[in-house]
């Protein structure tokens, strides 16, 4: 039993982005990003690069309202790695909760249907590759950690933040930022990153991970990339646990 098991965590190793042949691939497109990223290579970014973030934030409030129908069942949402269970390094609790919409290729039609202006807003992003409701419950610590694709931007476009404000930060490299309400923060993840809601209520963000935008032919280089890791067995390993809990969801609501 235990043999087959290490095979089998082997063998996802080999597939995933930060090790084996396909974490080879992507640590030489990382190599390569700074001279062929048409955003340029730095730790925060500008909204301007990003033309879609101004109707995000024109609409953030339609957001957090269908975020706010999503609320009541917070307690019932799937924490982070139990979605993605190689998120327990960081994630290792129950006050880290996920809402997806979309990941490498898989949709939730379900959590798409629960909140239409939102997905209706998503589609319309170029390049967009994950997208969830990131949910924090008070007093939540995620660890220094790192990104491991730099062919990714993270962006958030904060939905709830606490007060104090000045309780709820992220640290990426050696800046220190804050959530606004109804605006934009934006960031490559590959700098190491950690986060704090020293506050007593939950901190919630629009969570997605764009395309960088890239030059010829890095560009099609990373968009190989992505359809590897949509393929690849940790993915689908996500893709069955967000659809067990789908069906949970489902009779909780009956």
């Amino acid at each position: 039993m235990k043999t087959s098991l290490n095979k089998t965590l082997n063998t996802l190793e080999s597939f995933s982005p930060s090790t084996g042949w396909l974490g080879k691939l992507v640590k030489q497109l990382e190599s390569m990003v700074p001279a062929y990223s048409k955003v340029g290579d730095s730790v925060f970014y500008d909204k301007k690069d990003f033309p879609w973030a101004e109707t995000l934030e024109a609409n953030w409030q339609v957001i957090r309202q269908e975020l706010d129908a999503v609320m009541p069942y917070a307690d019932a949402l799937p924490n982070f790695q139990d979605i993605s269970p190689r998120q327990g390094k960081i994630a290792n609790d129950n006050r880290w909760k996920t809402f997806f919409f979309t990941a490498f290729g898989f949709r939730s039609q379900q959590n798409c249907d629960r909140c239409p202006e939102t997905y209706r807003l998503l589609k319309q992003i170029p390049g967009l590759k994950v997208a969830f409701f990131s949910i924090l419950a008070p007093g939540k610590h995620i660890p220094e950690h790192r990104g491991k694709h730099k062919g990714i931007i993270r962006y958030h476009l904060a939905l709830k933040v606490p007060e104090p404000r000045e309780n709820c930060r992220i640290r990426v490299a050696d800046q220190i930022a804050y959530w606004e309400e109804g605006k934009s923060l934006i960031f490559d993840d590959t700098y190491y990153h950690e986060v704090w809601n020293d506050t007593d209520d939950y901190r919630v963000v629009l969570f997605l991970d764009i395309a960088r935008p890239l030059r010829f032919p890095l560009s099609l280089i990373n968009w190989l990339s992505f359809v590897i890791i949509g393929i690849s067995p940790i993915v689908q390993v996500a893709k069955g646990n967000h659809q067990s809990w789908e069906k949970q969801f489902e009779e909780l609501l009956k």
